[in-house]
């Protein structure tokens, strides 16, 4: 994958409750080569990375130490709320996303209606 193609795959994988920034991700991937535990090269004008032999055999270990869990499901049980909500934010946006691509006037209309009244029982709620 190239480095976007990881970001996206990263938010995917934990749907939605991580998305690391082109900022963290970059130097993180030169540092991975560096170490010789990825192999970049230029495929169709784009910086593609794969796991080295090293590589694949420590992610092998990390998983076996891990039973297999993804990181960010090691997180604590106070963090579960806040990136259940993060999920939640994530999955209305891809709702709106559709809803801009395949509906027409009306329902763009009225999922707007939609998000602002979101907006403001979110207000209402933290006035108590």
């Amino acid at each position: 994958m190239h480095g976007y193609e990881l970001i996206r795959s990263l938010e995917d994988k934990s749907g939605g409750r991580w998305r690391p920034s082109p900022g963290s991700v970059y130097p993180t991937l030169q540092l991975l080569q560096d170490e010789g535990l990825l192999k970049g090269e230029e495929r169709d004008g784009k910086r593609v990375y794969d796991l080295t032999e090293e590589g694949r055999r420590q992610l092998q270990e990390y998983l076996d130490r891990s039973g297999g869990a993804p990181p960010w499901e090691h997180g604590s049980s106070e963090a579960e709320p806040y990136a259940k909500l993060g999920q939640a934010l994530v999955q209305v946006a891809a709702a709106m996303r559709q809803v801009m691509t395949e509906g027409n006037v009306e329902n763009i209309r009225r999922a707007e209606a939609i998000l602002l009244d979101a907006r403001k029982q979110l207000y209402q709620l933290l006035a108590g």
